[in-house]
């Protein structure tokens, strides 16, 4: 059962009492914005640091919840805008390696997805390689959900852009890949 913080006009907030209060609600809206336990944790350390520095600027008691929220979602905004947390490639499963004893599709998959520009391969190898959904990508870049389905459908066009350079397939009548894949001395990626 929740507690309640009932206070007299006499009684002032203390950071202790907020903390008891909030902090499980608090830590589950962050973690369900960010997804990683570390990066929450660090950013409800700030939201309560914020808490505490301006305690002293409460006025109305019935507010409370409303206030600490708000400085919640305002330090979690900040966060997401200033920080774009960067996707290293090399953590792409091993299952994507280029030394492939037979020379596929897959083969080129990554060293091609590596060469496109990384505004559209961050998004690209959450998205398809580590099977993320698109809103997911947007929290993990600190970018809006339009703007990760964009990414995510430019890089699948400069993808489909790379397949045809460097491997010779062609677009069908229906707009999908086809052809047949070169060897590995004939790639330009793999080599």
């Amino acid at each position: 059962m929740k507690k309640a913080i009932l206070l007299s006009d006499n009684d002032s907030f203390t950071s202790e009492s907020l903390w008891e209060v909030y902090s499980k609600d608090l830590k589950r809206y962050v973690f369900s914005q960010i997804k990683d336990e570390d990066t929450t944790n660090d950013v409800l350390q700030e939201v309560f640091i914020k808490i505490h520095l301006n305690i002293a600027s409460l006025q109305k008691k019935e507010s409370v919840k409303s206030w600490v929220f708000t400085i919640a979602h305002n330090t979690l905004m900040n966060f997401l805008n200033k920080k774009s947390i960067p996707f290293p490639i090399e953590d792409v499963a091993d299952d994507f390696s280029a030394d492939e004893e037979i020379h596929s599709a897959k083969s080129c998959l990554l060293p091609l997805i590596k060469n496109l520009p990384e505004k559209y391969s961050e998004p690209l190898l959450l998205s398809e390689i580590k099977g993320k959904k698109q809103s997911e990508v947007a929290n993990l870049l600190g970018i809006t959900l339009s703007g990760a389905k964009s990414r995510i459908q430019r890089g699948r066009k400069l993808l489909q852009q790379g397949f045809m350079d460097c491997c010779h397939y062609k677009l069908n009548n229906d707009g999908f890949l086809v052809g047949e894949h070169q060897d590995k001395a004939d790639c330009k990626m793999c080599k």
